[in-house]
């Protein structure tokens, strides 16, 4: 059955593949499924140990590097990632692995390789069909930086500024920048517009952006899509929840969406729990382009919450990944999920990769769910719906021009089902992850039945009936195998009776 569907899948990718492309008007940031990467933590591809690299110290660098990152280039394509989100890359102050204690926003961190190599990454990625995207820190700098010595320049940055270092201890050493002065706005739309010119960069996420002035951020997102209109711009969240005045930026792509990824992560950390409500909050929040996750560079690794809640890690994750995928917006990954990575605490949380405790079968699972989502423009564009529901299984609907596609997840400890009616009859749905096949009961009755815990993405096609090409071999060889037994059972018979 495995063998089946994967072929299935396959088929369905290649045949696809071209609509996916006509069909969208732009590039949007909806086609897109990101692989976030904390650069120090990734991969250390060519950094020797030094004073600043210090493995058994969690607050210094461990190594990770652009040249380690270039090297999982294969990797990621191999997923099916479309998109790298990367940490801070700018020159920081001692011991700034995480990125933000900038010193000199227009050099790569020494730790982390050069500009050129940055560029050589860049253009590797880019031959894969891969965007880069660049975090990039607009809210403050290092307290090292040499604007918060000069004096004439105190009028850019923010006297005695509350900081909240609650969600993130690392921003103890910076100072805050005054968005509200030319000059500051001015140096910040050049640091955006070099990293676009020198780096080659597909797109920024703008740190902190619910911190950020909106005034700013208009004049911010304005200029760099004046510079170039198919650059991504993501607002990332440190808060709970989304302004109004954050949404309704028009040149911004994608907001992040702290509650609904919060859902999504709760949802699926027990067994039991309704996948209806993850429906029910996106609805509720209204956010067009949200950006959803279920862990990240400050949120315990979703694999540690639901091993705590003694869940199995492969059904778990094919859960997580139909949501993430078919849900509107856009999906990021945090590093490692793949793997999957443990952990709580800043510490665990920003443990070095270890590539080599890969689990084969998710692996599986990720390639399988991102296949899909990049090859249907429903799951990408379409309209999304919640058809029914029972107890902790969903049935969700995306519809985009004539694509219509089914979503059921099953987040029950039992098996359950979910009746459809609003297709016409003598149909048929095939499911392209489990190889389920659902024909018509009764006019226009089609039910959707999942084991326990297991997802399903299910098509709309002509009601084929029984597959003959396939059922009469079948047939043929166990008439043949029958035969054989009965024609040798009784050959043993006979034989014994002249004994």
């Amino acid at each position: 059955m495995k063998k089946i569907a994967s072929m299935l899948i396959a088929i369905l990718v290649l045949f696809h593949t071209y609509p996916a492309i006509s069909f969208a008007e732009e590039n949007s940031i909806q086609e897109e499924i990101i692989y976030d990467i904390l650069v120090d933590r990734f991969n250390n591809g060519s950094q020797a140990f030094s004073d600043q690299v210090r493995i058994d110290d969690p607050l210094a660098y461990h190594g990770g590097d652009i040249k380690g990152i270039m090297m999982k280039l294969d990797d990621i394509k191999k997923i099916g990632f479309t998109a790298i989100s990367l940490s801070p890359i700018m020159a920081n102050a001692k011991d700034g692995y995480h990125g933000y204690w900038i010193e000199d926003f227009y050099s790569v961190e020494p730790q982390f390789g050069t500009m050129e190599e940055f560029q050589s990454f860049v253009q590797e990625a880019h031959n894969r069909d891969i965007k880069v995207m660049l975090e990039l820190v607009i809210n403050y700098v290092a307290n090292s930086h040499p604007i918060v010595t000069d004096s004439d320049k105190q009028d850019w940055i923010v006297q005695q500024a509350d900081i909240d270092t609650s969600k993130e201890p690392w921003l103890e050493n910076i100072t805050v920048l005054n968005q509200a002065n030319p000059e500051v706005q001015a140096m910040l739309i050049d640091v955006a517009k070099y990293w676009m010119n020198e780096g080659n960069v597909d797109g920024f996420i703008l740190h902190a952006a619910d911190q950020a002035s909106p005034e700013f951020l208009e004049t911010l997102t304005r200029e760099i899509k004046a510079e170039s209109p198919n650059v991504y711009i993501i607002a990332n969240v440190l808060g709970e929840e989304v302004s109004e005045e954050l949404m309704n930026i028009q040149t911004i792509d994608a907001v992040d969406n702290p509650e609904l990824s919060q859902t999504i992560a709760d949802v699926f950390s027990h067994e039991d729990n309704p996948v209806e409500q993850i429906y029910t909050k996106w609805e509720e929040l209204g956010i067009k382009n949200s950006l959803h996750y279920v862990d990240n560079k400050t949120l315990n690794r979703f694999t540690q919450v639901a091993a705590e809640n003694k869940r199995n890690d492969i059904n778990t994750w094919k859960l997580v990944l139909v949501s993430l995928l078919t849900t509107p917006g856009v999906p990021i990954l945090f590093q490692g999920s793949e793997v999957p990575m443990y952990g709580a605490g800043i510490e665990q949380i920003h443990s070095l990769v270890n590539f080599n405790s890969g689990e084969p079968d998710l692996e599986e699972v990720y390639t399988k769910a991102l296949a899909l989502r990049n090859s249907f423009p429903a799951l990408q564009y379409g309209d999304f719906e919640l058809v029914g529901s029972n107890e902790g299984m969903s049935v969700m609907k995306r519809t985009y021009q004539d694509e219509i596609m089914y979503i059921a997840i099953n987040n029950d400890s039992v098996s359950r089902a979910v009746s459809i009616t609003d297709l016409a009859p003598d149909l048929q749905l095939r499911g392209l992850l489990g190889d389920n096949l659902v024909r018509e009961i009764h006019d226009g009755e089609y039910k959707l039945g999942l084991a326990r815990e297991t997802a399903d993405v299910f098509i709309v096609e002509e009601n084929t009936g029984i597959n003959w090409g396939f059922v009469a071999p079948m047939i043929i060889i166990l008439l043949s195998f029958v035969s054989a037994v009965i024609y040798l059972t009784r050959k043993q018979r006979k034989r014994e009776a002249t004994e």
